[in-house]
């Protein structure tokens, strides 16, 4: 759905659905940001598009899924990891920003410790974030991250979850498929999928007691 600017006070995408607005100006995207109507909607900007959406159900039990057994696995691993699950990320001079799904410091936890708030001109990006892509949309967030510096993207179609590094040469910046984590290298992110498979018939303690035992067995 595509809306004129001045409608932006009265309508916002349903669940499911997204809101695309181009062009659209930075001041656009922060005022929308800080729109208390639009608190739970996320927003991904490139360049002066703009799409907004409204995640479903499902998509929000994935993305906490994943995150849940993320967080498990640094306990059990004795691993630092700084936790910061929807944040906006944004750089105005590069003209990008989104929200991830979930994301986390791993290798940088403590340049971030203690900060409770964070600059990208100064700080580093998240080492890690995680993608639910189960709604298609008409922008390249990965093109936004890469902007951003992200080193590493999880995705999760609803079936495969996809690891990716980001690959810089030149002035090309792109992801690149990779098999183990590199914020965790004992890892395989695949090997998550079989418990990201059992939502549906069982509950989330479950999973994610039988993912701590699994971890717990790993070399």
């Amino acid at each position: 759905m595509t809306v004129a600017t001045e409608q932006l006070d009265w309508v916002r995408p349903e669940p499911g659905e997204h809101l695309v607005i181009e062009p659209a100006s930075w001041e656009l995207y922060e005022r929308l940001l800080n729109h208390a109507d639009w608190q739970h909607v996320r927003i991904t900007y490139d360049q002066g598009k703009l799409v907004a959406m409204s995640p479903l159900l499902i998509h929000e039990r994935w993305k906490k899924l994943i995150g849940r057994m993320i967080e498990a696995m640094t306990e059990e691993r004795n691993i630092p990891i700084a936790s910061a699950s929807q944040t906006t990320w944004r750089r105005r001079m590069l003209r990008r920003g989104l929200e991830a799904d979930e994301c986390y410091f791993v290798q940088h936890e403590s340049r971030i410790r203690g900060k409770l708030k964070l600059d990208l001109t100064r700080d580093p990006p998240p080492d890690l974030a995680v993608e639910i892509d189960y709604t298609h949309l008409p922008i390249d967030r990965a093109v936004v991250y890469a902007a951003l510096g992200v080193p590493e993207v999880w995705r999760y179609d609803g079936k495969t979850l996809r690891a990716e590094r980001l690959a810089i040469s030149g002035d090309k910046r792109q992801y690149e498929p990779i098999e183990t984590s590199l914020a965790f290298p004992f890892l395989k992110p695949r090997e998550l999928e079989r418990f990201i498979a059992m939502l549906p018939q069982t509950d989330e303690t479950s999973i994610v007691r039988a993912f701590r035992q699994w971890v717990q067995s790993l070399p």
